[in-house]
């Protein structure tokens, strides 16, 4: 087996341990995706274990990501690299993801020899991760995120740029879906900030626990509600009131995630599903939390498995049928609030440049406030 073939292999064998969502997703789309969907996902999941190491202290994890982002355009050693955050990964990191981590220059060697366009978008997906994600942890606590708009920009940059990344190689993959590149641009972030609400909202008491918030104040705020003071019992309806508006605009972003879903064309089979499993089982989530608002923890408003296969069955048989989908899509969301997005803002700017010696204000914040001790 040449060397290729074994990192491929590597890959296929570490996904279902670091993530049994797309473990079960990835292996639906077409064989001209899957390897590069796969080291995408792989490549932010080492992002996200950096990112997310008690151990390191801010300007050290903002180093780590510097140079992983770097090292994904040549710049540097990576399995030299892999052997330094390895060695600092403490006992709350898992160990397959310590397993990943350690061999990042697979994963690596595997994007490596795809082509370019899937390159590209892998590596400015990942560039604007590790650009975007330390602004909001250096400053994450019980009391949120002071308006909407920040909520907007943590989603995008811990997930919307994964669906605009997907959308460049879905593109890249069929050039009848590239005619519709425009449209589908211009809702790949709402699909994914659909997505990532779902879990914030579900996940708000667990993120309490580890000392985040990524609420919006300024909605709670129109309820009379401090973010910073606010518990899971007793239920103080004030603040069910400012989560149910979050719920209307998770799906509002959800009703984006299945128009763009249909403007994949209906032989495109693997990618609808790709992209249907995500939808159903977040609108589902959203109604386990809307009719149980007042759940202490995530497994309380966990969709069943029951639930989920069925959700796999409903939209594989519905999946050519784009009237068949949007009926679906209407019954499991039915009795859902649902909010405007009028002032949603899907683009962001990309970052100036990728190279490891660049420096940004927020790490010289970062430097002045906790000292010279990066990596």
């Amino acid at each position: 087996m040449d060397s290729v073939s074994s990192d491929e292999v590597y890959q296929d064998h570490i996904l279902p341990f670091v993530s049994r969502t797309f473990a079960l997703t990835i292996p639906q789309l077409p064989l001209g995706l899957r390897t590069a969907v796969t080291s995408a996902y792989l490549l932010c999941r080492i992002a996200d274990t950096i990112e997310d190491e008690p151990a390191l202290s801010p300007p050290e994890t903002l180093a780590f990501l510097q140079r992983f982002s770097a090292v994904l355009v040549g710049h540097g050693d990576p399995a030299a690299l892999a052997r330094e955050i390895a060695a600092r990964l403490s006992d709350r990191t898992l160990a397959t993801e310590r397993d990943l981590v350690s061999n990042m220059q697979r994963v690596i060697r595997v994007m490596s020899r795809l082509n370019q366009p899937q390159r590209a978008a892998i590596q400015r997906c990942v560039a604007l991760m590790c650009e975007g994600m330390p602004r909001f942890q250096f400053s994450a606590s019980v009391k949120g995120l002071a308006r909407s708009t920040d909520l907007d920009d943590y989603c995008y940059y811990v997930a919307g740029v994964v669906g605009e990344m997907l959308t460049d190689l879905f593109c890249d993959y069929s050039p009848e879906i590239a005619r519709h590149r425009s449209a589908l641009s211009g809702v790949a972030a709402s699909f994914a900030q659909g997505l990532q609400m779902t879990n914030i909202l579900k996940d708000v008491w667990e993120d309490r626990s580890r000392g985040a918030c990524w609420l919006p104040q300024d909605v709670f705020s129109r309820h009379g509600v401090d973010l910073g003071q606010v518990a899971s019992t007793p239920f103080d309806p004030r603040f069910g009131a400012g989560f149910s508006e979050l719920i209307g605009v998770a799906h509002a972003h959800l009703r984006n995630a299945l128009e763009y879903t249909l403007l994949i064309p209906s032989k495109e089979t693997g990618i609808r599903r790709f992209c249907l499993w995500a939808i159903g089982l977040a609108v589902l989530t959203l109604r386990k939390i809307e009719e149980n608002p007042r759940f202490t923890a995530g497994a309380q408003v966990k969709v069943t498995r029951k639930a989920v296969v069925m959700t796999r069955i409903l939209t594989d048989a519905a999946g050519r049928s784009d009237w068949l989908l949007r009926g679906l899509f209407a019954l499991a969301a039915r009795g859902l609030p649902l909010a405007q997005l009028s002032d949603f803002r899907h683009t962001r700017p990309a970052p100036a440049g990728l190279q490891e010696e660049s420096s940004s204000d927020l790490e010289h914040e970062m430097r002045r406030s906790y000292g010279n001790s990066g990596s």
